[in-house]
């Protein structure tokens, strides 16, 4: 067995200029998927990062890894077939809420239908960046850009309620702010065996800035936000008095030790629940906390593993197979 190198960070770091804007949150995500890629046990001629179109999908070129930069939307195509092709690859998609949620919409929903054994990392600033800030999927209802003067229209895709609907076994948000927590998620998502889908909160400084600010902003995150734990209970805010409890069917908001609450009456994290992912991707500002995390990790069947094994089924019963014979096999015509 041949001994896995240790890796340290500037391993993963390519000689490429990084070129985004200066202050631009997908500096944060770069260094914590490079200080993650040291965690993850594989040798980096083994891991492939797959992107589409967009600023974020520049990342290939400043991974030190095998890479693909494709096209508009059609990533999660690419970064299926390569799995499939060689089951043995980490493979990583990188997209915007753009590039992954517009053009590319439908590639995304069946890849994670599909359960590929595939990472993706949504970078969601709510805004058009490479194409100097039209409004996106993600863009909340009455923002002025250039593509919306008087206002947007549209209303706006919640990512957590598309990807659970697509029937994702592993949804997990985080921040660009904080860096630990980024690569502690991004090395969960590894382990994860099914399609790994992780939404990251990211800044655009240019075209959309402080869209996450609440959330982010080290002044005020931790009262606009509650960290997932599996088993333990929904506790947030400065002083960690608040939590959640449920109402009926419906999570509400309390403070510990007002009413005779205690931490035991509060709502506990449980990753495996369906019930529960449903009710946390739909907590959000300014009524609840956002929560932060792992929403959901289920076991199911896995698409690439059963097609290896189909194969090998198949071979088993029929042999090897001949594409010269398939070729000339049933009805066949010459034409002269």
């Amino acid at each position: 067995m041949t001994e896995m190198p240790a890796y340290k960070k500037k391993d993963f770091v390519s000689d490429q200029e990084v070129r985004w804007c200066p202050g631009c949150g997908d500096y944060a995500i770069l260094s914590s998927v490079q200080m993650a890629m040291t965690k993850i046990g594989r040798k980096k001629e083994d891991i492939c990062f797959v992107s589409g179109i967009g600023c974020s999908s520049r990342f290939p070129y400043y991974m030190n890894t095998y890479g693909m930069h494709t096209i508009h939307g059609r990533a999660p195509g690419f970064a299926s077939g390569l799995k499939c092709a060689n089951p043995d690859l980490e493979v990583w998609m990188i997209t915007g809420d753009g590039d992954g949620l517009s053009i590319g919409g439908n590639h995304l929903i069946h890849a994670i239908r599909r359960n590929m054994n595939i990472n993706i990392i949504l970078f969601n600033n709510e805004i058009y960046g490479l194409t100097k800030g039209q409004y996106s999927p993600t863009t909340k209802v009455g923002l002025v850009t250039k593509s919306s003067p008087y206002g947007s229209l549209d209303r706006a895709f919640h990512p957590a309620n598309l990807i659970l609907g697509a029937g994702s076994t592993f949804f997990a948000r985080t921040i660009d702010t904080d860096p630990k927590h980024m690569a502690e998620t991004f090395l969960a998502a590894s382990r994860h065996q099914g399609c790994s889908f992780i939404e990251v909160f990211q800044n655009c400084i240019i075209f959309n800035d402080k869209v996450h600010d609440a959330s982010t902003n080290r002044a005020t995150r931790d009262d606009h936000t509650v960290r997932l734990e599996h088993g333990k209970p929904l506790i947030f805010g400065k002083e960690k008095n608040k939590g959640i409890v449920m109402n009926g069917v419906t999570p509400e908001v309390v403070t510990l030790g007002e009413g005779g609450v205690s931490e035991d009456k509060l709502l506990v994290h449980d990753e495996k629940s369906d019930f529960l992912a449903s009710i946390l991707c739909n907590m959000k500002g300014p009524d609840y906390p956002t929560p932060l995390g792992v929403l959901r990790a289920v076991e199911d069947g896995v698409y690439d593993d059963a097609m290896t094994a189909q194969i090998d089924a198949v071979k088993e019963k029929k042999g090897p197979g001949s594409m010269d014979a398939l070729l000339n096999s049933g009805e066949t015509w010459q034409v002269k």
